[in-house]
């Protein structure tokens, strides 16, 4: 079998791609593989917010269209750019096993955030990364950020920001980590759902490519990435909304922690459920209805005003 691989062409994602393509090498039923590289309006539009321009599923539409076009037979993806509502038609075959979901931070002098000058200017685009931010420092000043990681370094090393937030998966991913001045802990800063965690995208009636791919994926990686997209589609919330959640399976039980926050990081909602992993989507759904029970609704509708 022939494998075609849709991928942005940013360098994470042809990291991303590339070694997907190395895992799909190895088995005996693929005679070849090829990446087929495009540019998505994700990628194109950088001088507006992605909360403004349609959110993250920018990032992913051009690799459907060309799989519904023939083009290409899988997509590879940052699960956490993945809507939470798959569109009708595809589905995730695999799920691979999760790097580190932390958030980092990389700043001009390789200190932490609590060593940064009062009033230091912090780059990320994320109201998520934003709120949990200024609920560790009120002082700092979060101002957008956006661009492949190679760019956003660039602003930072340029002096635009003397800090910036990124996802550490994707610096450990392309040989940056030394770049990292700070790991934050799920009790500082929460991360997205399922970052971290590469996905593969395919047309689901490919039962072919849907029971070859399946046994790249990681059974682990897929409840806790199940149990996280499941809390941000039962608060409605896009990648840009301030919600967060970390899961985790310990000896059959899932913990899932989530939080929607304030823009400005002053009222942050926090909540925990447990339960079988075998239940993952509904303790995801579980933990979103407390939050709504909170008062959630009203932060994500304040922040989406």
């Amino acid at each position: 079998m022939e494998i075609r691989i849709a991928t942005r062409k940013s360098e994470l994602a042809l990291w991303q791609a590339k070694h997907v393509a190395g895992l799909l090498d190895e088995l005996p039923e693929v005679s070849k593989v090829t990446l087929v590289p495009l540019s998505t309006r994700g990628d194109q539009i950088l001088d507006n917010s992605l909360q403004k321009i349609g959110g993250k599923g920018l990032f992913i539409k051009e690799l459907e269209i060309a799989m519904q076009a023939g083009e290409a037979d899988i997509a590879v993806h940052s699960m956490k750019d993945v809507p939470a509502a798959m569109p009708a038609g595809f589905c995730i075959a695999a799920f691979l096993e999760r790097a580190s979901p932390a958030d980092a931070l990389v700043s001009a002098t390789a200190c932490g955030l609590s060593a940064l000058p009062e009033g230091a200017v912090i780059g990320s685009s994320s109201l998520r990364r934003q709120a949990q931010l200024l609920a560790l420092r009120p002082d700092v000043t979060v101002k957008p950020l956006r661009g492949n990681v190679t760019t956003r370094l660039g602003k930072l090393d340029d002096g635009d920001y003397q800090a910036i937030v990124l996802a550490s998966a994707g610096l450990q991913r392309l040989g940056l980590e030394s770049r990292i001045s700070e790991e934050f802990g799920p009790q500082q800063m929460l991360p997205a759902a399922a970052q971290g965690v590469i996905g593969i995208e395919c047309d689901q009636t490919r039962h072919d490519l849907r029971d070859l791919l399946a046994p790249l994926g990681h059974a682990e990686t897929r409840m806790t990435t199940l149990a996280e997209r499941a809390v941000a589609l039962t608060l409605n919330a896009n990648c840009q909304s301030p919600v967060a959640s970390l899961a985790a399976i310990a000896e059959g039980i899932l913990t899932i922690d989530a939080l929607v926050a304030s823009t400005d990081g002053r009222r942050i909602l926090r909540e925990r459920s447990t339960g079988p992993s075998s239940e993952a989507e509904s303790i995801g759904t579980q933990v979103a209805q407390r939050l709504l029970d909170q008062g959630a609704g009203e932060l994500l509708g304040e922040a989406q005003s």
